[in-house]
C-alpha cells in the first residue's frame, strides 16, 4: 500500500513539473501549458496573481497580474507574452481541469560599459543579468569570449586589444539545462595624432624665411601634385579664353562679309537702267453706236398775244 502511495506522489510530482523557458528583455516568450485542451476550466497564474481564467463555455476572465496586459492565449491552452520585461521572471502555473503545471521563466539581459565601440587600450565591463535564477544557478553564470573564460556574471576587460572583439557568450545552467545569450563586441584602433613638422629657417637675399620640413614621405609628392593641379587649371583657362576670342573674331568676320555682299548687290542694281515693257499690238476699234439717237425736241413757236 505504501508503495502505491509513493508511486502516486511521484507521478503527481512529475505531472506538476513544468518547463524552464529562457528569453531576453524585449523578446517574445511562449509558455506551453502541457495540456492540449481542457473540458471544464483553464487558469494561468503568475506567482499567486491570476492572469486569465477560462470556463467551459470559453469566456475568459482576466486577473490583476502585472503581465496580464502584455499576454494573450495562443491556441487553447498556451500563453504568449510580448514584450518580456525583467519583472516577468518567476513561476507561472497553468491549471487545466484541476491539473496544475508549474513553469519557470528566466529573463536575461547583457550589456557592455561604455556602450559605444571600445578603443584599443581602454577598459570595459561586461554585465550579464539573469532574473529568476535560484542561488545555486547564479554561481554557474560565466562569460566565454574568443580566448577568455570569466566565471562570473561580470567580466572586467582591462587594456582592451583587437583580439577581444567578436561574440561573447553569457552561459549558465538551471534545472540540469544549459542556456546562453550573446553579446557582440567591437574594438577599433584610436586615431593617430599627427605632430606638426619642425620649421627650418633660411635666408634669401638677406631675409630670413621660415619653411616647414615635411616629415612624411608623401608630403613632397603632395606638393608636386598641387603644383601640377594649378598648372592644369591655368592651361584650361587659357584654352577657354582663346576659344572665346576665336569665336568672336569669326563672328565679326562673317558679319563683315555679309554686309559687303549686301552693299555690292545694292550697287549693281543702282547702275542697271530701267527697262519698261512696250507692247506692240493694235489698238481696239471704237465701239459702234447701236440704235438711233433721239434728238432733242424743237421748241414750240411763240404765239402772239391777243389784243382787245
Amino acid at each position: 500500500m505504501k508503495i502505491i502511495v509513493c508511486l502516486w506522489f511521484v507521478l503527481g510530482a512529475l505531472s506538476a513539473a513544468g518547463k524552464v523557458i529562457f528569453t531576453t528583455v524585449g523578446q517574445r516568450a511562449t509558455l506551453e501549458c502541457g495540456a492540449v485542451s481542457f473540458k471544464n476550466s483553464l487558469e494561468w497564474r503568475q506567482g499567486d496573481d491570476r492572469i486569465v481564467f477560462v470556463d467551459k463555455k470559453g469566456f475568459p476572465r482576466h486577473g490583476k497580474a502585472a503581465v496580464q496586459t502584455r499576454s494573450k492565449r495562443r491556441g487553447d491552452t498556451d500563453l504568449d507574452i510580448f514584450p518580456v520585461r525583467k519583472e516577468d521572471a518567476g513561476t507561472f502555473t497553468c491549471t487545466a481541469d484541476g491539473n496544475p503545471q508549474v513553469h519557470t521563466l528566466l529573463v536575461g539581459s547583457v550589456s557592455v560599459s561604455p556602450p559605444a565601440e571600445l578603443k584599443v587600450g581602454s577598459n570595459a565591463t561586461l554585465l550579464c543579468e539573469i532574473e529568476g535564477l535560484n542561488p545555486d544557478s547564479v554561481k554557474t553564470v560565466q562569460w566565454i569570449g574568443v580566448d577568455k573564460n570569466v566565471r562570473s556574471r561580470t567580466a572586467q576587460l582591462e587594456n582592451v586589444a583587437l583580439t577581444d572583439a567578436g561574440t561573447w557568450k553569457c552561459q549558465f545552467s538551471h534545472g540540469g539545462e544549459t542556456f546562453s545569450t550573446q553579446l557582440e563586441i567591437k574594438v577599433t584602433e584610436p586615431a593617430t595624432k599627427t605632430t606638426p613638422a619642425p620649421k627650418q629657417s633660411s635666408k634669401v637675399n638677406g631675409k630670413k624665411i621660415n619653411s616647414t620640413i615635411c616629415a612624411q614621405p608623401s608630403c613632397a609628392d603632395s606638393g608636386v601634385a598641387h603644383w601640377w593641379m594649378w598648372v592644369a587649371i591655368g592651361a584650361g583657362c587659357l584654352v577657354v579664353v582663346l576659344l572665346m576670342v576665336s569665336v568672336i573674331v569669326l563672328y565679326k568676320r562673317i558679319r563683315r562679309r555679309k554686309r559687303n555682299l549686301h552693299l555690292m548687290k545694292n550697287g549693281r542694281q543702282a547702275q542697271r537702267p530701267r527697262q519698261y515693257c512696250q507692247c506692240n499690238h493694235q489698238t481696239a476699234a471704237a465701239k459702234p453706236q447701236q440704235g438711233r439717237q433721239k434728238g432733242r425736241p424743237s421748241a414750240l413757236p411763240l404765239q402772239p398775244l391777243l389784243k382787245e
